[in-house]
């Protein structure tokens, strides 16, 4: 019959395996992008004229523009500014807090991934089941968005977030 510590002892190193596994399986797809509309690749890549920055979030799936937007206001503007250029404003009205699209600045996700950088990406770039197309120029019309003009929209809209609460995308 085992004693008491070694049950302990056997559990500790259980739980010290799956810490383990979990962390190497987090390491090993530390950005795999993939669709809002049914969860398979995305397939946007980094490219020869991406930015350093869009090869960065390509990379790790953190938005180095979030941060430096939340401290730098003049600069957050480049995104406010593609984000009407782009006619984003049609839908989501001219501070993305929703016209006959949804609010994109509230606590209310359409999906609740849009509550990190990387999910609010997948659905600009991939397009959603909710009517918006796929806004990234390889995954159709090069005229649209590349990786970094949707990464300085998604940091603008963080400047913009009414939801109160925790902002996980600033950790």
């Amino acid at each position: 019959m085992l004693g008491n510590k070694s049950i302990k002892a056997a559990l500790l190193v259980s739980v010290l395996g799956l810490v383990g596994m979990t962390l190497s399986t987090q390491a090993s797809a530390a950005c795999n992008l993939v669709k809002t509309t049914d969860g398979s690749p995305l397939g946007v890549k980094a490219s020869d004229t991406d930015t350093p920055q869009a090869k960065q979030f390509l990379d790790t799936c953190v938005n180095p523009y979030t941060k430096a937007y939340a401290k730098d206001a003049e600069a957050a503007k480049a995104g406010k500014k593609k984000f009407g250029y782009y006619s984003c404003t049609q839908c989501h009205g001219p501070n993305g807090g929703g016209q006959v699209g949804p609010s994109i600045t509230d606590s209310t996700w359409q999906y609740s991934k849009h509550v990190t950088d990387k999910g609010l990406f997948e659905t600009i770039a991939g397009g959603s089941n909710g009517g918006m197309f796929a806004w990234h120029q390889q995954l159709g019309n090069p005229e649209n968005l590349n990786t970094d003009d949707i990464l300085k929209i998604v940091a603008w809209l963080r400047t913009q977030y009414k939801g109160g609460g925790e902002t996980p995308w600033m950790n």
